[in-house]
């Protein structure tokens, strides 16, 4: 006797798999079975895995790597795999730039205390700064001069100017005598690690010479 209470299964849209090759009956062991499987995989999933160095945890970025008491304590939360992943992406895309500023403020106080050196004492150079700073604002466009006084080089180069004479403003790269570079192509390589962190010599001394073929007679 049929349940009506129970909907019939059209064995046409089960797989073959699923039946009995010789009278095309729903095998549902094999159903079960299959389902079961999958449940299992879906589980999997979204679920921590079984101990926390089973965490599979990517830094490509080298601001540092999977700490083992940090996957402990996100293991004890249940976070998966993705989520795992996700909080270390975070930790380095909130990082990067604390980490910029730090280096950048560490380089800047090694490069004063080189031009307080070059210069002959803290007192002398604060003079020859203001010095700098004026020259630069009546000759220099605003951006050029920041750029010029964020490092050593930059600042020695401006000296040699106000040293050796007025910049020639509106010089444009295809008109200063062998100019590869213009203002915005060196802007881009000061903000290349080279310069601001790895402190390159031959690559800061292209940007230097960048500039001075551009603004200098």
């Amino acid at each position: 006797m049929a349940n009506l209470l129970v909907e019939e299964m059209d064995p046409a849209g089960v797989p073959e798999k699923f039946k009995n090759p010789e009278t095309g009956a729903i095998r549902l062991e094999a159903l079960l079975g299959s389902y079961q499987e999958l449940e299992k995989k879906m589980s999997t999933r979204s679920s921590a895995p079984k101990t926390p160095q089973d965490y599979n945890i990517t830094c490509n970025h080298g601001l540092f790597e999977p700490d083992t008491e940090i996957n402990s304590r996100l293991h004890a939360r249940g976070f998966t795999q993705d989520q795992a992943q996700e909080v270390y992406d975070l930790a380095a895309e909130r990082m990067m730039p604390m980490i910029r500023e730090l280096v950048s403020d560490m380089r800047a106080e090694r490069e004063v205390e080189k031009l307080v050196e070059h210069f002959g004492g803290e007192e002398k150079w604060e003079e020859v700064a203001k010095q700098l700073l004026n020259y630069g604002q009546r000759t220099l466009p605003a951006d050029v001069l920041e750029t010029l006084a964020s490092s050593y080089d930059g600042v020695m180069s401006l000296n040699r100017m106000m040293q050796t004479g007025e910049p020639v403003l509106g010089v444009s790269a295809s008109d200063a005598k062998d100019v590869s570079l213009n203002e915005k192509d060196l802007r881009s390589m000061m903000r290349d690690p080279k310069y601001w962190r790895d402190r390159d010599p031959s690559f800061i001394e292209k940007v230097t010479q960048g500039f001075q073929n551009i603004y200098m007679k």
